[in-house]
This record gives structure tokens, C-alpha cells and sequence, in this order.
């Protein structure tokens, strides 16, 4: 698929191809203007604890739709979506144990499961490159750099655990218009957690993610952290609820919502 076709492609018609197996990469930097989102889905018996766990934590989880129990389609942010299909990657959890990685999860689907669509911070990153604040991993087509920190996040019922965070390099003239920016767009995790010393926060090697991939740091730039909406796997692997499933790091459905519905 020419990557000049997919720069310019609709949501609706990227999720197709994602839906008819074409497509399974990062989605970072594709359909500018429309809001990504995360997903974690749940039997129900868990599923008014994570509820509470993303009510108490919304920069991290900022929750854009809850489905029906058992149901797959996504009515709100993506009409005709379907929840078991459209994401590009999911991760399945077992007992708090990765166990799959599946591009379609239709064949394990359940009538008890409910599903979070969470707002993601690939949605902000086009804000930033219309207030003309550069963003590496798009510059470098890569999937955004993301590690666990010691912010610890509020515990509900079985959930708990640390904030994973989104990190971008950001020159030192420019990181107020990026605060800014991303401050005014809550649903989509906000504005930063922490600018700098990357140590301070619990990482202790910025070339090093525990997921995506690094990026190149210049001279004159600073490392901005943001909330992330990996987040939620770090507290599945603390609750280990029998069975999760949340989308690849990277990998998110890619909604009809513009971004500039989600500002404040």
C-alpha cells in the first residue's frame, strides 16, 4: 500500500483496511485532526473496578466510550467500528501474562466482556505540529517511546499500580507552547507530568523504552513526559484478572472524533 495513499486516507477507510488484515502498523502520524484511542477490555466482574481505577486516574486513562456488555460495536467515536477488529494489534493477558498477539480477536470474544476506549496522546500530536513544536517519532517514523515510572497511580479494587508514560524531545524555546497545547486537550491525557531529568520520575535509560522505540534526543532539546494510555496494562499486570485484552502499544483505533472537539 503506497504510504503516500495511507497520509491521506479517512478514518473509516484506514479501519477497513485494518479490519481486512492490510494494515498492522503503529498509527501514529496517519488521518491527521482525528483522535486515537487506547482499549482495554474486561470481563465484567472486573469491569466496575477498572471503571472506578480510570474515573480516579483520567490523565493517564481518560475514557472516550464504554461499550454495552458483550457488544463489539463502537457507536459514539466511531459509528459501524467494531471493537474486536478495528485496533491494528491487541494483547491478550492471562492471568497477568501476555499470551497473544492477534490482529483479529473476533475467535475469543465473549458475551461478558466490556470494552474501554481510552483517549491517546497520538490525537495531540498533530496539535503539536500545527503550533509548529516538532514530533520525532512521526519525523523518524517510529512508534512512540513509553516507560514505567514511579508516579504512583490511585488504586481501585483489584487495579493499581505506576503511570507509564509518552515521551517527545522538544527544543528548550518551545516546551511552553507544547505545554500549552497539550493542556488544552484533557481527554487526550493533558498536559505533561514531567520536563526533564528523566531519573526523577523512575527511568533510568531514556534510550531505552520499555515499549515503542527510542528516538533521537538533540542538542538544545529537553525530554517531555506525557501520560499514557499503556498505563492501564501495567496495572492489568499487578491485578491479573483471568483474561484482558488491550491494543499493542502503538497500535489504536483510529476514531471519527476530531481533535479539535476534545479542547478545552
Amino acid at each position: 500500500m503506497p504510504e503516500q495513499y495511507l497520509s491521506t486516507i479517512s478514518p473509516k477507510e484506514l479501519r477497513a483496511l485494518i479490519r481486512s488484515g492490510a494494515f498492522a502498523s503503529p498509527t501514529s502520524g496517519y488521518c491527521s485532526g482525528y483522535a486515537q484511542t487506547n482499549l482495554v477490555v474486561l470481563p465484567r466482574k472486573y469491569a466496575y473496578d477498572f471503571l472506578l481505577f480510570a474515573q480516579r486516574n483520567p490523565a493517564p486513562i481518560p475514557l472516550l466510550e464504554v461499550t454495552e456488555e458483550g457488544g463489539r460495536a463502537i457507536r459514539k467515536i466511531a459509528p459501524g467500528a467494531d471493537t474486536a477488529t478495528d485496533y491494528p494489534k491487541y494483547c491478550v493477558f492471562r492471568g497477568g501474562v501476555l499470551t497473544d498477539e492477534l490482529t483479529d480477536v473476533s475467535s475469543i470474544w465473549r458475551e461478558d466482556f466490556v470494552s474501554f476506549h481510552i483517549g491517546c496522546s497520538f490525537s495531540f500530536e498533530s496539535a503539536l505540529l500545527e503550533a509548529g513544536v516538532p514530533v520525532r517519532n512521526i519525523e523518524e517514523n517510529k512508534n512512540v517511546p513509553m516507560y514505567n515510572t514511579n508516579i504512583p497511580c490511585d488504586s481501585a479494587g483489584i487495579f493499581s499500580g505506576n503511570m507509564v508514560v509518552s515521551m517527545r524531545p522538544v527544543p528548550y524555546a518551545l516546551i511552553p507552547r507544547a505545554v500549552s497545547v497539550t493542556a488544552a486537550m484533557p481527554r487526550v491525557h493533558g498536559a505533561p507530568v514531567h520536563i526533564g531529568d528523566p531519573s526523577v520520575i523512575g527511568v533510568r535509560d531514556i534510550y531505552r523504552p520499555d515499549y515503542g522505540e527510542a528516538v533521537t534526543i538533540n542538542p538544545g532539546e529537553q525530554p517531555v513526559f506525557w501520560p499514557c494510555g499503556v498505563t492501564p496494562q501495567a496495572a492489568v499486570l499487578n491485578a491479573k484478572p483471568d483474561i484482558c485484552i488491550t491494543h499493542a502499544p502503538g497500535h489504536m483505533l483510529v476514531t471519527d472524533l476530531l481533535n479539535a472537539q476534545l479542547k478545552i
